[in-house]
């Protein structure tokens, strides 16, 4: 069984970071702050379709407040989905602003309603760890996936990524008749292979989603995480590999059945070499993102030196044992790769 640190550290954005981020028009001022949403004055319960407790709350704010703080968030969604153009506002209201209680980061979740065809988004105010926020950039650098967010000071902004969770999807959609699995147990080892491959850990079946598109002849399946708070903080290298976590059994258990040992190698090839690819289409980005990473201080000195070890192990290769930051231990990680595509 796998074992998550119960509570992790938050780690503060150093000015190498915010000097980074800037450069790639990702901090930008906000007029609302995380802080500032914490001022509620009561809240109620959110329960899902089924009367289930979802762990959310929806919360009020005094009357004094609550204009300045929707106009605010109205603002936020301008500069997040059009680039601060303020033309759409007018038209837009915020439904609901639902808090977390479960978990480490206690995000905000606002849903803003478009008033002429009420259709709704989402989007998330959240602390700015430095953790989360690497694992957003390498997510946008070396995933499929486009990464949507702003920061400002010690608030973090992020778009709402839609689909179904994977807990729900294996519990109400996996055995679907239309539903090829060897296509979903394809996707589940590519995915696999790219989390241990960026470091990105604790992928049990809520912290990512899946995204169905139906083709011309079949139904595709991208998985996509969603919470980036454990980009490498930890030291066991099986929590990067969402195969080992007991809540993705039933994936690893329809890739058994479905897939020969040759063909997840094959997929796990043809996923190393496309991140290998993104890694040279984004060389410039992913060295200002390397020289900001390798002296950054994200994890602590017993978890480095335990994943370091692991990985030589792993990978027959001393040189992570060496490393003496995530970083470091990140950059082989890559390396590796882009070694490997030479061949």
């Amino acid at each position: 069984m796998q074992s998550i640190s119960r509570k992790k550290i938050f780690f503060p954005l150093n000015p190498a970071f915010r000097k980074y981020l800037r450069l790639y028009e990702r901090e930008v001022p906000l007029p609302i702050s995380y802080e500032e949403l914490k001022y509620y004055d009561n809240g109620i319960p959110v329960y899902d379709k089924q009367g289930k407790d979802t762990l959310w709350e929806s919360v009020f704010y005094p009357q004094s407040m609550t204009p300045s703080i929707h106009a605010g968030l109205k603002r936020i969604y301008s500069i997040l989905k059009a680039g601060g153009d303020q033309t759409a506002e007018e038209h837009l209201h915020i439904e609901r602003i639902d808090y977390c209680t479960f978990g480490n980061s206690h995000p905000f979740r606002i849903k803003i309603v478009n008033n002429f065809n009420e259709v709704y988004d989402y989007f998330y105010i959240k602390i700015a760890d430095a953790s989360r926020i690497y694992g957003l950039e390498l997510e946008h650098i070396l995933s499929p996936f486009w990464m949507n967010f702003l920061v400002d000071g010690n608030t973090l902004v992020e778009e709402h990524i839609a689909g179904v969770p994977g807990d729900q999807f294996a519990k109400d959609y996996m055995n679907r008749p239309e539903f090829n699995p060897k296509r979903i147990a394809k996707e589940f080892v590519k995915f696999n292979e790219r989390c241990f491959v960026r470091l990105l850990g604790d992928m049990r079946s809520y912290n990512f989603i899946f995204d169905i598109t139906p083709d011309f002849d079949d139904v595709q399946f991208r998985i996509r995480a969603i919470d980036f708070d454990q980009q490498f903080y930890e030291g066991k290298k099986t929590l990067y590999m969402p195969q080992f976590f007991k809540e993705n059994r039933v994936f690893v258990e329809l890739a058994m059945k479905h897939l020969n040992a040759e063909v997840v190698k094959q997929y796990q090839q043809e996923e190393r070499s496309l991140i290998a690819r993104r890694i040279k289409v984004q060389r410039h980005r992913i060295k200002d993102l390397r020289d900001v990473i390798m002296t950054d201080r994200v994890s602590f000195p017993e978890k480095i030196t335990r994943l370091g070890e692991e990985l030589a192990q792993h990978y027959h290769d001393p040189v992570f044992a060496k490393s003496k930051t995530m970083g470091e231990i990140i950059e082989r990680s890559l390396k590796r790769l882009l070694v490997d595509s030479l061949r």
